[in-house]
């Protein structure tokens, strides 16, 4: 039975690549415990190399942030606030609230992705899952697309690490995802703190533990998913507490394209100024 169950899952999940199904990861930080197990696994499976041995001084934290060689980062967040309805100090008096939240962060794959919109080379491609994918042996390490990432997580790899030069990121492990496995950190996370599947189905898996946390207390429990925003929406979307800037977190991010119209515009009344400027000083010259 367990064979059979096995089985039929590894079909269905082979099939989110045949059918063109959108897929994605909802992490939820309230049973994550902060083992790294999905750093790791990032790291062997896609064979990327380590970004050195520091020790940030950041409570547990010893990657810092996302970036060419840490595709998972497992965030530490310490508050002076309780969580939930966390009785907090020796003596229950309340005195000396503490909050502690692991947060496994990730590319988000944005739906509008300005990393994709920035690309001269068409290195950066969409899948048929939905996930951005970066082909590295087509980059040219311009960098266009790190300072068109909303949410700084793509760059470029320096001296002298393998590839140096060119732009890397999480790849959703498409080719895990291509031979019918889920992707390598949501494999081993033992408490499913990442759970991956299809999107429309985790949206409604995430609104329903906003739900239950809201009951048992946590008030400021949340999505973050910006879809009213110009990236419309993220296929890695979270549960955070509290505010998205403890995450490091844009509110609203958006896309730079977004800017075009209103840069369009002034380069044309610049334009038209200049050449009415012109032809009244010939005017007047005349």
């Amino acid at each position: 039975m367990i064979g059979e169950g096995i089985q039929s899952t590894n079909q269905r999940r082979h099939s989110y690549v045949q059918d063109d199904v959108e897929v994605g990861f909802f992490t939820d930080p309230t049973v994550c415990i902060g083992c790294k197990a999905c750093e790791v696994a990032c790291k062997e499976w896609n064979e990327v190399p380590d970004d050195g041995f520091t020790w940030l001084g950041n409570s547990y934290d010893n990657t810092g942030h996302l970036g060419a060689s840490t595709w998972r980062h497992v965030l530490f967040l310490e508050q002076d606030q309780p969580i939930g309805r966390q009785i907090v100090g020796s003596s229950g008096s309340g005195e000396d609230p503490f909050r502690w939240v692991f947060l496994s962060d990730v590319c988000k794959h944005c739906e509008q992705a300005g990393c994709l919109e920035a690309c001269p080379t068409g290195s950066i491609v969409r899948t048929e899952v939905g996930s951005v994918f970066v082909q590295d042996d087509v980059c040219n390490g311009c960098g266009y697309c790190v300072v068109s990432c909303p949410f700084g997580v793509i760059d470029r790899r320096p001296e002298p690490l393998p590839n140096a030069g060119g732009a890397f990121k999480c790849t959703f492990c498409y080719d895990r995802q291509k031979s019918g496995l889920v992707p390598a950190c949501a494999k081993v996370c033992p408490t499913e703190s990442i759970v991956f599947g299809r999107l429309d189905d985790l949206r409604a898996r995430a609104s329903e533990r906003v739900q239950q946390l809201k009951q048992g207390g946590y008030d400021d429990a949340q999505l973050y998913d910006p879809l009213d925003s110009s990236v419309r929406g993220i296929h890695a979307f979270f549960l955070i507490l509290g505010e998205p800037q403890a995450y490091g977190l844009p509110p609203k991010p958006q896309v730079p394209t977004i800017h075009l119209k209103s840069a369009w515009t002034s380069a044309i009344a610049t334009a038209i100024g200049a050449l009415i400027a012109v032809s009244f000083a010939f005017a007047f010259l005349s």
